[in-house]
C-alpha cells in the first residue's frame, strides 16, 4: 500500500464533496457555491479568510497566500463552507476555528498551532452541528483541546490527520450532565497520534469507530471510554512508550440515571506494540456495542502493519500538494 483514502479527491478542487467514510460521509461543504479566494492573511477585512467564514451562502473557500493567520478571537464558520488549504501552507495560531450549530462543514490541509487562552481548542465542534469532515491537518500546542466534539454535534469524520505536541488531545461528550451528547457518531480514521499525552479520544456517551490509526508513546493511556460510551477500534497500531495502559475506564453518573457507569471498548484486529496494555473490559454483551456496519456499509481498512505505520508517518497532516484545478473561476 503507497497511498491513503481518498487518493483520486485531488483530481479535481470540488471531488471531496460528500466523499468521507464513516459518519462525516454526507458532508458536502461548500459544493453548490462559488469559489471564494483568500487573498490576505490578515485576521478580518476584504479578502480575510474570517469573511468568507462569516457569510451565509455556500462558498468553496481556497488560499491565494501562505503564511500564518493570527486570530484574535474564535473564528466562527457558517454552514456549507469548504476551507481548503491544498496548494498553500497556511497555519491558524492565537484561536482556533467554531463550528456552531452549523452543518456540511469540510476543513482540508491547515495547520494549527499555539492557540493560547482559557478554552480555547483548535477545533471546537459545539452544539448542535453535523456533517463534519477534517481531513489532512495538522494539530499541535493549544491550552485546551485540539479537536473538541461535543454539545450534541454529531456525524463527523475525522482522517488522515497528524497530532502532537500536546496533552488533552480529543474531546467527544461534554460531560455527564449533558446527556445530549448521546446523539453523538464519530468517525476517527488514518490518523497519527505521536506522543500526545491522553484523549486519542477520551469518549462520554458517544458512538466512535477507529480504524487504521497510529497512537503512539501517550503519556497517561491511548483511548478512553467514559459514561455510557461505545468506542469499536478496528485494526489500530498502538505502540506504548513508558505507559502501558492503551485502554482507560472512567465511571461517571449521567444526570438522568441512578447508577454510575463507565463506557465500552472492543478491539479487533488491533496491534499492540513495545508491552502496551489492551486492559479490555470482559462480561459485556456484544448488544451493547454498536457496529459499524449499521450505520454505513463500506470503509477502506487494511491489517495494521509496518507498511501501514510507514504510510501514516508520511501521508498524515498537512501535506505540501497542488491545489487541483479551480472549475468555475468564480471570486467573491
Amino acid at each position: 500500500m503507497t497511498s491513503l483514502p481518498y487518493a483520486d479527491v485531488d483530481s479535481h478542487l470540488k471531488a471531496m464533496a460528500g466523499r468521507a467514510e464513516g459518519f462525516g460521509r454526507f458532508a458536502i461543504g461548500g459544493l453548490h457555491g462559488p469559489v471564494y479566494f483568500v487573498t490576505t492573511l490578515a485576521d478580518d477585512g476584504p479578502g480575510s479568510l474570517r469573511e468568507g467564514c462569516r457569510k451565509q451562502e455556500p462558498l468553496w473557500i481556497v488560499f491565494e497566500v501562505s503564511g500564518t493567520i493570527i486570530l484574535s478571537s474564535y473564528l466562527s464558520v457558517s454552514s456549507y463552507k469548504t476551507i481548503d488549504g491544498r496548494g498553500q501552507r497556511v497555519k491558524l495560531t492565537g484561536k482556533g476555528l467554531r463550528l456552531k450549530e452549523c452543518e456540511h462543514i469540510i476543513i482540508c490541509n491547515l495547520e494549527f498551532e499555539g492557540g493560547r487562552g482559557h478554552d480555547v481548542d483548535g477545533i471546537q465542534i459545539k452544539p448542535n452541528s453535523r456533517h463534519i469532515w477534517i481531513d489532512r491537518c495538522s494539530l499541535r500546542d493549544y491550552d485546551d483541546g485540539l479537536i473538541d466534539i461535543t454539545r450534541q454535534s454529531t456525524d463527523i469524520t475525522i482522517s488522515r490527520c497528524y497530532f502532537h505536541q500536546h496533552d488533552k488531545t480529543m474531546l467527544i461528550g461534554a460531560d455527564p450532565s449533558h446527556v445530549g451528547d448521546r446523539c453523538i457518531r464519530v468517525t476517527i480514521h488514518h490518523c497519527f497520534f505521536d506522543g500526545t499525552r491522553q484523549r486519542q479520544p477520551r469518549v462520554r456517551f458517544g458512538k466512535v469507530h477507529l480504524y487504521n490509526n497510529y497512537t503512539r508513546n501517550w503519556g497517561i493511556y491511548a483511548v478512553c471510554a467514559s459514561v455510557e460510551s461505545q468506542i469499536y477500534s478496528q485494526c489500530n497500531i498502538y505502540e506504548a512508550g513508558t505507559k502501558k495502559k492503551t485502554f482507560e475506564y472512567y465511571t461517571e453518573k449521567a444526570a438522568d440515571r441512578e447508577v454510575a457507569k463507565s463506557g465500552l471498548i472492543r478491539s479487533e484486529g488491533d496491534v499492540f506494540l513495545n508491552g502496551a496494555q489492551p486492559c479490555t473490559l470482559t462480561g459485556f454483551s456484544e448488544e451493547c456495542m454498536f457496529h459499524p456496519s449499521e450505520f454505513y456499509p463500506l470503509w477502506t481498512m487494511e491489517a495494521a502493519s509496518d507498511s501501514l505505520k510507514g504510510v501514516l508517518h508520511i501521508l498524515t497532516g498537512w501535506q505540501s500538494i497542488h491545489r487541483p484545478p479551480v472549475e468555475q473561476l468564480v471570486m467573491v
